[in-house]
Order: C-alpha cells, then sequence, then structure tokens
C-alpha cells in the first residue's frame, strides 16, 4: 500500500464514515480507501445487544477517552467511551433511533446553513432505515441499509414507567420519530433478527465485495498531507510503520467530534496561537476548530424493586443467565436481543418550552455506571438528560504526537439554565418514581437516596454523579460566517479537497441520540460531494435523484 492513490480517502469507518465509504464507490469506479485506527469487528460481543456492557469498557474497540478535570463537576474526569472499530460507535452504542426533532433541523437553517431544513433532511433518514414495524407511515422508510426493529414483548417495569408519565401529563407514543416527539413507550433498535445493527453492518458489509473500495484496519491516521492549499492525501501509521497514502479527488474526516478537529489542528487548520504552541506550522488560523463542543449530561437514578421483575434478576444466577441465552438461541429475542435500555420518554420540563426539553433512557437493570456490573438486588434505572444544554466545551492537542490523546474540556454545567435543568429534571424523575402504577413497584430510592433533599443538595449530586450520554457533537460547527469550520456543504473552509462529514458539524446538538443522524449527515454529504465531483469534472450526471424521496 506504499504510495497508494485512490479518489477519496476516508478517514475513519463509524457511523459516517461506513455510510460514505459505501454512498462514494456505488458506481463501482470510483475508488475509495477507508481507514479505521481499530480492528475488524469480530468480537462477539458487539454483535450480541447486551454485549454493550463488555464493550464499553474493552480496549481494543472503544478509545476509553477521560475529560479534563472539570470544574462543575466536582473536579471529576468523566468517563467518554468511543468506538474504535469498525462502525465506531455504532458497534458499541446502546442501539437507540432517534432522529431529533424537526425544529433541529430548521435551526440550523435559521443558523445560515441552506439545505439543512428538516424538509431537506428527512428524505435522507428514509433513505437510510428499513424499518417493517413502521415502514407504512411516510415519515419512515422500508428499503435503507439499515434494519430498525421494534421491542416486541411488553415489559412489567416499561408499561409501570410509561402509565407513570401519562399520570403526568406526557402521552403515551409508538414513535419517538414521528410526527411528534413527546411521549413516553419504548425505542426502535438498530437490530435484526436478534443482532446488532451497525453502519459496519449495514452499509460496509456488502460494499466490501467491490474492487473499487479498500478497507484499511488498524491504521492511525496522523495528518492531512496538503500541496499548498488543496488536500492530496494522508500520513498514516500501522503499527510501527508510516505511509502516505495519496487522494485524487480528496480527503474526508469521518472521525468524529474528538478526532476529527485534532486531525485539522495535527495538519496545520485551528487556533494560531495553539498550534504555535505546538510547534505545528500554520496553514489556517481557524479559531473555532475544537471549539462549541456539546453533549448530553445524563443523571442516573436507581431504584430498588419489589418484585423479582429486573434484568439484575435474571443475569444473577446461573438459571437466570441459561435462560436468556436459551431464549436468544430460540427465538432471537429477550434482554439479549435487546441491550441496555427498552424504554424512553421526551417530555417537556420548563413551562415555556414547546418542544421536549429532556429525555429519559429507561433501564430494566442497575449499575454503579452505565455498562458496569449490575447489581445484587433488583434494580432498575431512571436516567434523565438535559436536551438542548447551553454549556460549551473544547477539544484542545496534547501535543504534536499524532498518537497523543486531545485534551477534552466538556465544561458541563456551566450555565444557570443547565445547572436548573439538572436539579429539576432530577425532581421529575424522583415525581415518576413516586407515582403509580411505577410507585406500586419501588421498594426504595437507592441513588441518589433519601439524605439528598434540597435544591443544593440535588445539584451536588449532579455535579459528582453526572455522566456522558455519548453524544459529543460540534468541534467542527458548519455555517456561513468566519467563524465556521464547514461551510454547508462540509468542505473545509479556506483549503479544498477537504471535507469534514461527521457530528462535528453540528452547529447545535440534535434533541436525542446522535446515531441515526450522523449516518444522515453522511447520506447528504455523499450526495453533495458527488455533485460538487461531478459539476469539477464535467463528467457523466451522478443520477442522485434515484435516492431521492419526495416529500
Amino acid at each position: 500500500m506504499a504510495g497508494a492513490e485512490f479518489d477519496y480517502v476516508i478517514v475513519g469507518a463509524g457511523s459516517s464514515g461506513c455510510v460514505l465509504a459505501n454512498r462514494l464507490s456505488a458506481d463501482g469506479k470510483t475508488t475509495v480507501a477507508v481507514l479505521e485506527a481499530g480492528p475488524r469487528d469480530k468480537s462477539l460481543w458487539i454483535h450480541l445487544p447486551i454485549g454493550y456492557g463488555k464493550t464499553m469498557w474493552d480496549p481494543k474497540v472503544n478509545w476509553k477517552f477521560q475529560t479534563e478535570p472539570e470544574p462543575n463537576m466536582a473536579g471529576r474526569q468523566v468517563y467518554w467511551p468511543r468506538g474504535k472499530v469498525l462502525g465506531g460507535s455504532s458497534s458499541i452504542n446502546g442501539l437507540i433511533v432517534i432522529r431529533g426533532q424537526k425544529e433541529d433541523y430548521d435551526s440550523w437553517g435559521e443558523q445560515g446553513n441552506p439545505g439543512w431544513n428538516w424538509s431537506e433532511v428527512l428524505p435522507y433518514f428514509l433513505k437510510i432505515e428499513s424499518n417493517s414495524e413502521l415502514g407504512d407511515d411516510q415519515l419512515h422508510g422500508t428499503h435503507g441499509p439499515l434494519a430498525v426493529s421494534s421491542i416486541g414483548r411488553k415489559h412489567e417495569l416499561i408499561e409501570a414507567v410509561i402509565g407513570a408519565a401519562q399520570a403526568n401529563g406526557v402521552p403515551r407514543t409508538n414513535d419517538f420519530n414521528g410526527r411528534s416527539q413527546e411521549g413516553a413507550g419504548y425505542f426502535q433498535l438498530t437490530t435484526k433478527n436478534g443482532w446488532r445493527q451497525s453502519a459496519a453492518e449495514a452499509y460496509l458489509r456488502p460494499a466490501e465485495k467491490r474492487d473499487n473500495l479498500t478497507v484499511l484496519t488498524d491504521t492511525q491516521v496522523a495528518r492531512v498531507l496538503f500541496e499548498g492549499r488543496k488536500a492530496v492525501g494522508v500520513v498514516c501509521r500501522t503499527g510501527d510503520r508510516t505511509r502516505n497514502i495519496k487522494a485524487r479527488c480528496g480527503v474526508i474526516l469521518s472521525a468524529g467530534a474528538i478526532q476529527s478537529p485534532q486531525l485539522l489542528m495535527l495538519s496545520g487548520i485551528g487556533p494560531a496561537k495553539h498550534l504555535q504552541a505546538n510547534d505545528i506550522p500554520v496553514l489556517i488560523d481557524r479559531p473555532q476548530v475544537g471549539q462549541n463542543l456539546q453533549d448530553h449530561l445524563q443523571f442516573r437514578l436507581i431504584y430498588r424493586a419489589n418484585k423479582a421483575i429486573t434484568t439484575n434478576d435474571a443475569l444473577r444466577s446461573l438459571w437466570g443467565r441459561f435462560k436468556l441465552g436459551l431464549e436468544w438461541l430460540l427465538f432471537r429475542s429477550g434482554a439479549l436481543a435487546i441491550g441496555i435500555n427498552q424504554g424512553g420518554i421526551f417530555a417537556r420540563l420548563m413551562p415555556e418550552s414547546k418542544t421536549p426539553d429532556i429525555q429519559f433512557h429507561v433501564a430494566t437493570l442497575s449499575a454503579d455506571m452505565a455498562g458496569g456490573k449490575v447489581h445484587d438486588f433488583s434494580g432498575f434505572t431512571l436516567s434523565v438528560c438535559q436536551l438542548r444544554p447551553e454549556s460549551r466545551g473544547h477539544i484542545e492537542l496534547a501535543s504534536s504526537d499524532p498518537m497523543a490523546r486531545p485534551l477534552i474540556h466538556a465544561n458541563y454545567l456551566a450555565t444557570e439554565t443547565d445547572r436548573a435543568y439538572a436539579v429539576k429534571s432530577i425532581e421529575f424523575a424522583r415525581k415518576l418514581a413516586q407515582t403509580k402504577p411505577l410507585s406500586d413497584l419501588v421498594e426504595a430510592e437507592a441513588v441518589p437516596g433519601p439524605a439528598v433533599k434540597t435544591e443544593e443538595d440535588i445539584l451536588e449530586f449532579a455535579r459528582r454523579s453526572g455522566a456522558t450520554i455519548f453524544h459529543p457533537s460540534g468541534t467542527c460547527r458548519m455555517g456561513t460566517d468566519d467563524d465556521a469550520v464547514v461551510d454547508p456543504r462540509l468542505r473545509v473552509r479556506g483549503v479544498s479537497g477537504l471535507w469534514v462529514v461527521d457530528c462535528s458539524i453540528m452547529p447545535t446538538l440534535v434533541s436525542g441520540n446522535t446515531n441515526v443522524p450522523a449516518m444522515m449527515i453522511a447520506e447528504k454529504a455523499a450526495d453533495m460531494i458527488l455533485e460538487d465531483n461531478e459539476k469539477q469534472t464535467g463528467s457523466e450526471p451522478w443520477q442522485a435523484g434515484q435516492y431521492r424521496i419526495a416529500i
């Protein structure tokens, strides 16, 4: 591969990178290389939905990042798991399918990003999806690469949570991606016949048979190569070997909200003073690279159940584990086929909110932290997060060494609004637990516990226990203003032949989980990249319309 040359080089085979690899190589002629720092997705725990608890801590497939000490979180470093494997975080996540709210995308358009309004991104969400249960609804796709499944069996605990939410004014829903996100119900998941459907499984696997697609694993990119201000390839490292891989049409960074800005800075695009302090020659002074970092901060309340109906109970005994395994083997159903969180709630917490402003993930198990060892009692978890946080953090380089991990400053709870949400959302979670029919199943609140009473106590609990819900975004913000890192066609401003395509381009974080939005971004980006290439080369028109869906 030394001196190899392709039309496009994609950095990162995660949720966005796998989509791009498939779509850009679809004509059988355009040569594409996708470079992934991690290994192939061979582990059974990746493909088994409940394996989330294993991959959450496995350094073979997980970057296992840590933030820097957080000033508003009792000085703690917060653990940030991110996928380091084919499929990226879609291979280790909680499998939940959420697009966000219509208003999220309309806001992107209002912020100066033509082409990103809801009406313009919806066709791509439909293009992604193969949804057998909700496919007769015009808001869902039936022939996309990504299988989306409903949780078929009702659970007594989830039903009680839904009932308590209804008693508090939140309607029941069977579709968080329908005309209204608001409601309480069961999540839909990226699963098929009891197996995980990662981006690698849905998009990359079918495309790998193409002669014009090359997938390189265990290959970490160190920086982008430039001729003048044109990106012409990358420098990458496999083991102890460093090599250059050239790109005729350009390089696409899909390394995520942590590592895409890191690579831009290592390549000389970023805040000039910061680059100079790390002895990196400045190609473009772009102060906002790595800024605008946003994430959903979750607060996990744990309850002891008075009935042995939780996944804790099933996992604690040899017989219980045997039954779970047998159910999966025979029917591809049960806890092994679902993962951690079965139910959810999107609700309006603040009186002025016109759309849901908080989200619950409801797990029929409990552990000291997400993906940890389950407790030895019948337990369940109510995890709540503010959907549109005001706090902004940033990513910066630790050094010019491309193998050094970047420094993550999440800056959680930096604003009074976010602190108020922390207190009030925890209070709302407690209110749910005290409302029938859920209260009939609650023996006691284990975390935070009865000693946490006042608003000051609750805020202190939030500071000492809050954790990421795994949705970092915004660090290569798109826009048309002078501070934007990429333009609305996701081209890095000030250079040519370089794009960023992942959640880092989000101007503001979407209201919910980010896996499917990352795929949508890549679907739309593939269209734009191929259209731009057609204009430049005067080649045959690419039939983008075959994938477009009229609204």
